[in-house]
């Protein structure tokens, strides 16, 4: 590789990949609907067609009996998109039948499955470790356990609050949501869950790991991880089409033009039209903007090797040793995790443009929760 990748690429690469491919299985498996393709064929009810992270910051809190509300974000750590996993037929509220009060607060309220929603639960329980068994065979099962217990080592000694998902991205494509959210308590350390860190599914370690990186790069950055991995790592001086930016940043075009819009607000870029005979626009970085790309380069650099003097040398030349050849450059044309990327011919990643490169930051919006925003 020309270019050493900064940890937190490496993370979020592996997680996005995972991410994709269990989405694509659990689409293929699982009755629901689209607006492309509508209702698949066959009987069983149908929710809403949406990404891993909604199952693991929702629904595999969602018990039978139904669990209140405010227990189910406790156990979650992050929020979910409430009014969409509604809509989209995954889940209702309804007022707590034992609870006395008239009116309790709808934190209080319980939320139970819809039948859309105890299918999806059936189905992707049992992927997240069919997607690990899968990556054993790919990568080798040493490798993968490797991985798994230096990941470990590392979010064994990390806030035990965190989520086992990447959030949904704040203004900004901040993660400052779930920052914001330790910081009011709905963490309790004094009630919290032990967690047994060797039955975390990879995602959930993965995921630890890379938004306590995030947290404090956005901590000391003036430009979140998820607009300065993506977006601003690929502008430079020069005019660059907006509309190229997705096959050059891996995520969907909505992020591209929430990014572009952010760097040009907070005045870190120039957006313009472009010459004729082109159309659209195009976007420069001016002399603010390539400051914040060359302090976001060196924030990476710093971070690893405060990180190393925190977890360890060896742990972390490790964790960038099990990772390099697993993800590589992150493109299509070089990275082995696109060996299970390819989708089922009637999935919707199917009917879109192929992409060339993983994402630098998982950008999940709420739209599904889709880990390049799509």
């Amino acid at each position: 590789m020309a270019l050493r990748l900064p940890l937190s690429t490496l993370l979020s690469q592996a997680l996005v990949a995972f991410t994709i491919e269990f989405d694509n299985e659990a689409e293929h498996r699982l009755p629901h609907r689209t607006t492309s393709h509508g209702r698949t064929t066959g009987p069983g009810p149908t929710a809403w067609l949406v990404s891993m992270n909604m199952y693991l910051n929702c629904l595999q809190h969602v018990p039978e009996q139904g669990i209140r509300l405010s227990e189910m974000r406790r156990l979650a750590h992050t929020e979910t998109n409430l009014n969409g996993m509604m809509r989209w037929g995954y889940i209702y509220l309804a007022p707590d039948p034992n609870d006395p009060r008239p009116k309790p607060p709808k934190s209080e309220w319980m939320v139970y499955s819809k039948p859309g929603g105890r299918l999806a639960q059936q189905i992707w329980q049992p992927l997240l470790p069919a997607i690990e068994d899968r990556w054993r065979q790919r990568f080798g099962p040493a490798a993968i356990d490797q991985l798994r217990q230096t990941l470990i080592q590392i979010a064994s000694k990390l806030d035990p609050g965190l989520p086992d998902c990447m959030p949904m991205v704040g203004y900004g494509l901040y993660s400052e949501p779930v920052k914001s959210r330790l910081k009011k308590c709905l963490y309790n350390t004094d009630t919290a869950d032990v967690t047994d860190y060797d039955k975390l599914p990879l995602p959930a370690l993965l995921s630890r790991v890379l938004l306590t990186w995030a947290l404090e790069f956005e901590n000391e950055s003036s430009v979140s991880l998820g607009i300065s991995a993506n977006v601003l790592r690929v502008l430079d001086e020069k005019p660059t089409p907006i509309r190229d930016l997705p096959d050059r940043t891996g995520t969907s075009a909505e992020q591209v033009s929430i990014a572009t819009g952010w760097l040009s607000r907070h005045g870190f870029a120039v957006i313009q039209p472009a010459p004729p005979p082109d159309r659209g626009k195009q976007i420069r970085l001016n002399e603010k903007g390539l400051l914040a790309q060359e302090s976001a380069r060196k924030l990476q650099i710093n971070i690893e090797k405060r990180w190393q003097t925190r977890f360890g040398q060896d742990v972390l030349a490790n964790l960038r040793a099990q990772l390099t050849p697993i993800v590589k450059d992150g493109s299509a044309e070089n990275s082995p995790l696109f060996a299970g990327l390819q989708p089922y011919p009637d999935g919707w990643r199917a009917s879109v443009k192929t992409p060339q490169r993983l994402p630098h930051y998982p950008l999940v919006s709420h739209r599904g929760g889709f880990p390049d925003g799509s």
